[in-house]
Order: C-alpha cells, then sequence, then structure tokens
C-alpha cells in the first residue's frame, strides 16, 4: 500500500480500477452467507464452486488468515470461469501488493516498516516507557508507538480525536513536545487520562464532549489532527470538520466502516459518488473478515457455535413457516459444553419461537454442520475482495481530501501481523 502522490487523477484513476472491479464482481462478495442454501454463484462459476469444494474444511481457516494463499488458491478457477464466459475482469488488482511487487521492493517495505518500528521504541526513555505502556495490551502499544513515529515534523499543536484515555495524545506530547488536545465523550476516560497528564506535567489538555456533535470548533487552521482508529463515521465526522475547518494537517488510520447512522454508505468524495455501489452496514464489514488462528479448543467452539446457530435458524423457519433469518443474541461458551437441543430451546424461547413435541434434533443439528460448511466456503470466496474492498474505502477518503485541497499520502504504518487495520492517510494543506 505503499504510495506517495500529489496527483489527484492517480488516485481517482485507482479508485475507477478498483470500482470496476468491484461493480462486476458483486455476486461473488455481496451476499449474506448465513442466509443462502447453496453457492449464490455456483451456477455462474463452476470452476469456483468445484475449486471451494475440494478445500478441507481443516485448511479453510489458514488459507482465509493470509490473503497471498487465498489469491493463490482461488484465483486461477475464478479466471477459467472469466475466460469460458468471455469476460474480462483485471483480476490481477486481487493479487496482494506484496507479491505483486518487484523482486527487491517486498523486501524494502517490510524492511522500513521494522525500521518505523525500531524508531519508535526510542520515542521514550526507557524508564518513562514502562509508565507510559501500562494498562495497554503488547499490540496495541505497538499500534500507538508506530502511528506516532510516522507522524509529521512540525511544530502544530495537536487535536487527538475520540482519543480515550489519551494515549496517543500522551505519547505525543512527551515524546514530540507537542500541545495536545484530546477530544473524547466520555467523563470518566477524560478524567482518568487527566489525571496522568498532570501527574507527568505534560501539555495535555481534555475536552469532554461529543465527536458527532458541532465539534468544528475544535478545529483550527494551524493544527495537526490525529485518529488512531476511530471507529466509521467518528473518522469521516473529523475528516469533514477538518477539511471546512482548513485544518492544515491531518493524519488518521481508519477502522470499523460498518459503524455509521446511515443505512447505506455515503460516499465522501465526488469520485466515489460516481460509483453504482449501494453498500450496507453487512457489506461494510467485509474488510474486517479475516480468520485469526485462534487455539484448537477455540476454533472448536468457533465453528460448533456457528454450526448450532444456523442449525436452529432451519428449525426456527419450519416452526415459524417464514423463511428469513432470525438474529439470537450472544451466547455463553459454556452454552455449547450441553446439547444442541438445549441450545435449541434456549433461542425460541428468546425468540418466542413455538415448538411442535416431536421435533428431530439430530437432523437439524446435522443440517447447521452441513450449512456451516457452505457458509464458510461463501465466505472464503468474498475475502478474496477483502483487500481490494478496504483500498475502495480509503481511496474514496483520500480523493474527498485531495478534492478539499490537501497533499495526501496513503502508507502503512506498521505490519499486518501487529493490526490488519494499518493504513494510514497523511494530508498536507
Amino acid at each position: 500500500m505503499k504510495q506517495d502522490t500529489s496527483s489527484i487523477s492517480a488516485f481517482a484513476t485507482q479508485f475507477k480500477q478498483l470500482d470496476s472491479l468491484l461493480s462486476l464482481s458483486r455476486p461473488l462478495w455481496q451476499n449474506r452467507s448465513f442466509e443462502c442454501r447453496q453457492l449464490p454463484w455456483g451456477d455462474a462459476f463452476p470452476t469456483l464452486a468445484r475449486s471451494v469444494w475440494q478445500i478441507a474444511d481443516d485448511e479453510l481457516d489458514a488459507i482465509d488468515a493470509c490473503q497471498l494463499s487465498l489469491s493463490e488458491r482461488l484465483l486461477p478457477s475464478l479466471k477459467q470461469d472469466l475466460q469460458a464466459a468471455g469476460s474480462d475482469w483485471d483480476l490481477n488488482l486481487l493479487l496482494p501488493e506484496v507479491a505483486a511487487a518487484t523482486s527487491t521492493e517486498p523486501a524494502e517495505i517490510i524492511s522500513s516498516l521494522k525500521n518505523d518500528s525500531i524508531r519508535s521504541l526510542a520515542l521514550l526513555q526507557a524508564d518513562d516507557m514502562a509508565h507510559f505502556s501500562a494498562h495497554i495490551k503488547g499490540r496495541k502499544w505497538q499500534q500507538i508507538t508506530a502511528f506516532v513515529a510516522q507522524l509529521p515534523d512540525t511544530q502544530l499543536p495537536v487535536l487527538e480525536w475520540c482519543a480515550g484515555k489519551g494515549h496517543l495524545g500522551r505519547l505525543i506530547a512527551k515524546a514530540k513536545g507537542r500541545n495536545v488536545v484530546s477530544l473524547e465523550w466520555q467523563q470518566s476516560l477524560c478524567e482518568a487520562g487527566q489525571h496522568f497528564a498532570d501527574k507527568w506535567q505534560l501539555p495535555q489538555r481534555f475536552v469532554c464532549a461529543d465527536a458527532f456533535a458541532e465539534q468544528q470548533g475544535q478545529l483550527e487552521e494551524q493544527q495537526l489532527a490525529v485518529a488512531l482508529h476511530a471507529c466509521g463515521d467518528l473518522h469521516v465526522t473529523l475528516l469533514q470538520h477538518a477539511s471546512n475547518a482548513g485544518t492544515r494537517q491531518v493524519v488518521i488510520s481508519p477502522c470499523c466502516y460498518h459503524l455509521i447512522q446511515a443505512q447505506y454508505y455515503q460516499p465522501l468524495s465526488m469520485t466515489a459518488k460516481t460509483s453504482d455501489l449501494l453498500l450496507t452496514r453487512a457489506d461494510l464489514q467485509l474488510p474486517l473478515q479475516q480468520s485469526m488462528i485462534a487455539s484448537a479448543k477455540g476454533n472448536q467452539y468457533r465453528l460448533q457455535e456457528m454450526a448450532w446457530r444456523l442449525g436452529f435458524d432451519s428449525l426456527q423457519r419450519e416452526m415459524r413457516q417464514v423463511d428469513e433469518y432470525l438474529p439470537i443474541p450472544s451466547i455463553k461458551q459454556s452454552q455449547l459444553n450441553g446439547e444442541f437441543e438445549t441450545f435449541s430451546r434456549w433461542a425460541a424461547n428468546t425468540k418466542k419461537v413455538p415448538l411442535i413435541d416431536s421435533i428431530d434434533w439430530a437432523h437439524y443439528q446435522a443440517n447447521g454442520r452441513e450449512r456451516q460448511r457452505l457458509t464458510r466456503r461463501i465466505d472464503l470466496v468474498a475475502h478474496l475482495f477483502r483487500s481490494v474492498f478496504e483500498k475502495w474505502l480509503l481511496l474514496d477518503r483520500v480523493c474527498f481530501l485531495e478534492e478539499s485541497g490537501y497533499q495526501v499520502k496513503l502508507s502503512e504504518f506498521c505490519l499486518n501481523s501487529i493490526t490488519p487495520r494499518n493504513a494510514i492517510i497523511s494530508a498536507f494543506k
């Protein structure tokens, strides 16, 4: 994702390429897998259908966890189906960028990110490091330090958006010697953050306010606005307010694109507003769907829960005579230690689903297992497009900033192993 250009047309052109691919491939990624009874695209893509059913169940998570493995396993079959249909998609866009780069560039990219990580560790003295990283999980602290290491060398005061306890802002205040205003809506977090700042005599001040309210007054022209993993509409609101205020510099790492107030995605840029894609909140979760290799026991519980939920779904459709998915609440892991019948009776009672006396519980449990196997394969094919989809969303934000008069860089601030949400957008007036 390494990129550095001031050309509006370059980013816009790239967006158009991704938009074209995503529009053509909608049948493969824009579906609700847990509602399907068969591969929704099986007839149109028969080679791909055979390919996913040839993958063993115990291989799925490992393939899904690595975008390169996913591409290598599925793209040849997809290419055959497209050739047979006379369709022409730019499948090169689905190749992971590191894999598609030159033989020397991947090592340079990885080396650069590792050097950034090493530089981030030097932001604080060893004695201070333990205090500033206390109570912050290891990967989160790595994300914070790596993000701060990417900030521009400027003396502009900083606005930390959606600050929480202000971990990011306090590191900026300490390591960069900047005046920091940390905006957070929870009073208790503001008080905890301000207590730490006062104790360490940091130039950090908390403002307890709702980021969705009219907070443009907190943004100034001579300012650097930062947000690390502000979710959905929260980081979008920052970009809009900063653009309106003419804020000199904006550096964000977006997250959780699906956390929006509108029913459908509202494009930011004029470039994206020409797209035909209509995206639901469920669609916007695609970039966040990536298997994490958990313990064998953890995977067992996850797959069992999926199968039992789908088994109950088949049951409730017949009992209610309504052919639609009925979501049930989160469950405790202990509920999976019992019987499928016990789980289903709990779910039916919770959702007021009437049950008949004679139910073949083994039938519905087996049905759930088969639907789980199907769902995982539908999701696996959809995940082939998750990186492209996230890049589409990122470029919408980049194009919006360029259209607002900023020079923009889109790059990565840490390794994917630290966080998959490692994109950073740096905008400069």
